[in-house]
């Protein structure tokens, strides 16, 4: 009787997984199966850049070693540009989710784990670092100053980043990173499926100019005074206050085996003055002519012109790695491009799902040996 409920959980929870895969558009998933990255994936051939290559493996630790198998950086100080071109789409009016997982197993310390998607003017054996893409997102480290997630956006011939600063992880384990861009000119970074971060587009990058300037044609008035305080005129330096900082010690004596044709003239040591006061300064009063701070008055920026297609990209066509790092190791897997957050989402559960589990049962084994170790050691004793 048990095993009917049972069933009928697992055929309500593929009814579930079927429901939201049939409003999702998946433009781009890659799992990295099995070896064959290296003839469907792309290395540049990009002229005096020495580029490392990647392997493909599960790392020195992993919960499953053949599922947790993805592309990995294998050469030390190495520039690294692997792309791979797909079906050209746009999100316009519709959701641009990016998301994929990043495992530093090396400790890096200084590199990159972010990737690049492009239009179709990507020339995979060309690309290189100053190749124009459309969105740069991911993990960048670079010693203990430089820990941070890059989102940067290319709008009208340039590369727009973010304002904000986001911090990434930078431990050695399975990390999932999600871009999410949303026709409403708005964005959301998660990293384990947790928002990191989140905001207007239009208010967190420098898309367009100021909707306000400071008027260019008003200017402060000359005799317009910004000074709360002036010097109380009525106020005089008193006629003592004038003392050397340095005395000389009243103290000090010559030592009787000072030679002055050896050790030339004595000069008794100079000591702390305790009558010194500093520099006088007279008091501050009131100015009766202060008019407060001047704020320059601003008017609507001409050159401002709103864009509610910021978040628009008219043509993705391909996913790349354009990565310098000094010490190699990270693994990179679970690439999905989508227009559905609740199906990115869920992949990423399922993600997080399996490290924790690996985690707890790494724990309840180390557990199980600790217990063992001191039963044995108190059957000793006894």
């Amino acid at each position: 009787m048990r095993a009917v409920p049972t069933k009928m959980s697992l055929c309500a929870l593929v009814c579930l997984v079927t429901t939201l895969a049939v409003g999702a558009e998946i433009y781009f998933e890659e799992n990295f199966p099995d070896e064959s990255f290296e003839n469907t994936w792309t290395y540049s051939e990009y002229p005096g850049k020495e580029f490392g290559k990647f392997v493909y493996s599960s790392g020195a630790f992993y919960n499953d070693v053949e599922a947790d198998k993805g592309i990995q950086t294998s050469q030390d100080a190495r520039f690294y540009a692997l792309s791979k071109k797909f079906l050209p789409f746009s999100n316009k009016d519709r959701n641009l989710v990016v998301q994929y997982t990043v495992k530093h197993e090396q400790a890096i310390d200084c590199g990159g784990g972010y990737v690049k998607l492009f239009n179709c003017d990507l020339d995979p054996k060309q690309m290189h670092g100053e190749t124009p893409y459309e969105i740069m997102f991911g993990p960048d480290i670079c010693g203990p100053a430089v820990k941070k997630v890059h989102v940067i956006f290319s709008y009208n011939g340039k590369n727009v980043l973010i304002n904000k600063d986001i911090r990434c992880l930078d431990d050695v384990y399975t990390h999932v990173y999600t871009l999410i861009v949303k026709p409403d000119n708005t964005y959301e970074v998660l990293i384990d499926n947790e928002n990191v971060e989140s905001g207007e587009l239009e208010a967190d990058f420098d898309f367009l100019p100021p909707k306000k300037i400071k008027d260019p044609e008003v200017k402060k008035p000359e005799d317009w005074v910004e000074n709360a305080t002036i010097d109380d005129p009525n106020d005089k330096k008193p006629e003592d206050w004038d003392k050397p900082k340095l005395i000389t010690d009243p103290t000090a004596t010559k030592p009787e085996d000072w030679d002055d044709e050896i050790d030339g003239d004595w000069e008794p040591a100079m000591i702390d003055n305790p009558e010194y006061k500093g520099e006088w300064k007279p008091k501050q009063i009131d100015n009766p002519k202060y008019k407060g701070v001047w704020v320059h008055p601003e008017i609507v920026n001409p050159e401002y012109k709103q864009d509610d297609k910021l978040y628009a990209r008219k043509e993705i066509c391909a996913i790349g790695f354009d990565l310098w790092q000094v010490k190699s190791g990270t693994i990179f897997k679970n690439i999905l491009i989508t227009d559905n957050i609740e199906v990115a989402k869920d992949k990423a559960d399922d993600i997080i799902k399996l490290r924790f589990v690996s985690t707890i049962y790494i724990l309840k084994i180390l557990n199980v040996i600790l217990n063992n170790f001191y039963f044995t050691r108190r059957v000793r004793e006894i």
